[in-house]
């Protein structure tokens, strides 16, 4: 397909390209399981460890949550000891920004 085909079928695309609005992707966590993270993405309907995790303020909260996943069987054993290394050697922003109460809201509102 060439680009004036493109133009065609999809002008709107096209003009987000060429005024270089859709070329930049914003990472704000780590997901170390790759094969957890592609089963589960992180959404607003559906929280995972991930999420619990971006909520807490400190190492001490971090491991509590990866805790109580662990006991209620929502990760495995070794996904948490995995999710544990990273929040000792990276901390507990290395899995994202901090979501605090109007997380959501806020990042809705600057999507629009």
């Amino acid at each position: 397909m060439n680009y004036d085909m493109l133009k065609k079928l999809f002008p709107n695309l096209i003009k987000e390209i060429e005024e270089n609005k859709c070329l930049t992707v914003r990472i704000s966590s780590i997901r170390s399981d790759l094969k957890y993270a592609e089963k589960k993405p992180s959404n607003y309907y559906e929280p995972d460890v991930i999420d619990f995790l971006r909520r807490c303020k400190d190492e001490k909260e971090g491991l509590e949550v990866i805790q109580y996943l662990e006991n209620k069987g929502e990760i495995s054993k070794e996904y948490a000891e995995r999710l544990r290394k990273q929040l000792k050697e990276k901390g507990v922003r290395s899995f994202g920004e901090r979501k605090t109460w109007g997380y959501y809201y806020k990042y809705f509102e600057k999507r629009d």
